[in-house]
């Protein structure tokens, strides 16, 4: 996901990222488990003080919307109910998991459908 800040905006930069984040989330392109870049990567690559992007986050965090899990990072949170989230959870680890093993996407998909079928 590229994020981007239009300095022209009367809208302040962390207002910015945090409606695109939000967004990205309610659309689909950011999903339950997604790693997020850190404070400092994302601050470097949008030209941003770090202390913008951490302000960011944590209001991001405070809506439920991400999770920071300490020095691994911060991740996109399970949105919906419990058994949306859990299913969120469990399709971003078959994903990872797929592409360890060094499955395309669709020969993933495809195991996914023969899984339903029974």
């Amino acid at each position: 996901m590229r994020y981007s800040i239009d300095a022209s905006s009367p809208t302040p930069p962390f207002e910015q990222l945090r409606t695109q984040v939000r967004d990205a989330v309610a659309d689909g392109q950011l999903s339950a488990g997604a790693k997020l870049p850190t404070v400092r990567a994302l601050a470097e690559q949008l030209g941003l003080a770090v202390n913008t992007v951490a302000r960011t986050y944590r209001e991001l965090e405070a809506d439920g919307i991400i999770e920071t899990r300490g020095r691994a990072g911060s991740f996109i949170a399970p949105q919906g109910d419990v058994a949306q989230q859990q299913a969120q959870v469990a399709a971003r680890e078959f994903v990872e998991r797929a592409r360890r093993l060094g499955l395309d996407d669709a020969s993933a998909l495809e195991l996914v459908r023969a899984a339903q079928r029974g």
